[in-house]
């Protein structure tokens, strides 16, 4: 089994021990893992690889970007294998200036689109990555419509008038997602899906913009399939993209019968609400998928508190609830926590710290993602592990027929406990606050 400690004695290190299953009698407090019962299966794990990230790793000296991505990436046994990523259409708050892909006034035909402006750090560094991991999924979503498709002129959201997308540009704003994908395709880079808006209830980031439920859904089922359809474009439709406090945004949507059967489900966030609430949405649309696109760490978190809280909520809590993937935000950050716009997330802590052509360390996030993505291969699926006080879990078997167990250790000592599967259990002891993948 492989360890993460709160104290960060032991960093995602791999334990000397042997997971020897055999008959017992004790007391510990018994996980009983179940082959037998599957759940939904798994499309991967990883960050948001934001553009302020992508110019980071960018910019680090050529050996040493080579040796970070290939440790991130590679699938093999020695290295994290990251299987999952998200984009921004455009700028998200963590790149260094705010724009789209056409910033050209009233250019209702899109002859100025263009995503050279990615050609510099973004684009290279992905096909970087895709040579190392061709199979990794790509999820891709807006802060904001070009700021002349906005009844504000701002890619900023917000303020007592909000800027929404103008409805004479909705045609418009469909065909600008087809440009998209269609340019980044041409680059060798393929969106395996799309949400319409980050945060669409979130009208106070930078870049952001305000699109409620009843926009959305229009704009998804009157323009945006239709562009798709025609333009041949195979790329998921997921809606919603934000806080769990919200999950009646994505069921108005997936109860619209014109609606449901061009989307492939919905995404959430957990800066509000609880992640059980994800298993609701699934209870009432089981043929509609579940994903979890974002959950920051910031920089007056601790280390051992983060790890904890995003070990439980993300990777146990987001899989048991459904979700078929779990996405940390993001990938990397300076020291001084940029780049960042004005009015976006000023202390938002990457999963690793990037200083000039230097890695300087990794954080909470790197750890939390790597305890799964190293293990839970996308197309494992999610098997039944039960309850225990204090050692939340989950467990998955992965193509190969590897079981896999993720345990936390809520408690405030060391706990031995049992792992059980066909009757037979192997009794390891966790630090308090500690964090293990077992495989066998």
């Amino acid at each position: 089994f492989w360890l993460t400690t709160a104290d960060q004695s032991v960093l995602f290190q791999q334990q000397n021990v042997a997971l020897n299953f055999a008959s017992s009698t004790n007391a510990y407090p018994t996980i009983n893992v179940d082959t037998t019962q599957k759940f939904q299966t798994i499309d991967g794990f990883g960050y948001a690889l934001t553009g302020g990230s992508a110019s980071l790793i960018n910019g680090l000296a050529p050996q040493t970007k080579d040796d970070l991505l290939r440790e991130l990436f590679l699938t093999d046994s020695t290295h994290i294998g990251v299987s999952y990523l998200r984009l921004s259409i455009g700028a998200s708050d963590l790149s260094a200036t705010a724009f789209t892909y056409d910033d050209t006034p009233g250019d209702s035909t899109l002859q100025h689109f263009s995503v050279d402006m990615e050609k510099t750090d973004l684009i290279p560094v992905l096909q970087k990555i895709l040579a190392l991991n061709p199979a990794i999924k790509i999820i891709a979503t807006p802060w904001s419509a070009p700021a002349w498709m906005k009844t504000n002129n701002s890619l900023y959201g917000g303020g007592a008038t909000p800027g929404i997308l103008k409805p004479q540009c909705y045609d418009i704003y469909a065909n600008y997602f087809v440009k998209y994908i269609e340019a980044m395709a041409a680059a060798g880079i393929t969106i395996n899906a799309i949400t319409p808006q980050n945060e669409p209830l979130n009208a106070y980031n930078n870049p952001s913009m305000l699109m409620q439920d009843t926009a959305e859904d229009n704009f998804i089922k009157n323009y945006l399939a239709p562009a798709f359809q025609v333009n041949g474009i195979k790329t998921k439709i997921i809606v919603y993209d934000h806080n769990l406090d919200h999950p009646e945004y994505a069921t108005y949507i997936l109860n619209d019968p014109s609606t449901y059967n061009l989307v492939d489900g919905s995404a959430f966030h957990l800066y509000a609400g609880d992640i059980g609430t994800m298993s609701s949405v699934h209870n009432q649309y089981p043929n509609k998928n579940i994903y979890f696109t974002e959950q920051a760490t910031f920089g007056n978190g601790s280390f051992g508190g983060d790890l904890q809280w995003h070990v439980q909520n993300v990777i146990i809590g987001a899989t048991t609830n459904w979700s078929r993937n779990a996405l940390e935000w993001n990938l990397a950050s300076d020291p001084n926590y940029e780049p960042h716009l004005s009015g976006g997330c000023s202390n938002c802590l990457g999963a690793i710290t990037i200083s000039g052509t230097s890695v300087l360390q990794r954080n909470q996030s790197y750890y939390v993602v790597a305890h799964a993505a190293k293990f839970v291969r996308p197309g494992s699926v999610r098997i039944a592990s039960s309850a225990a006080i204090n050692l939340p879990n989950v467990a998955f078997q992965t193509p190969d027929g590897e079981k896999v167990l993720i345990v936390l250790n809520t408690a405030t000592t060391p706990t031995t406990f049992n792992i059980q599967f066909k009757g037979q259990v192997v009794s390891p002891t966790l630090p308090a606050g500690a964090v293990a993948t077992f495989v066998w």
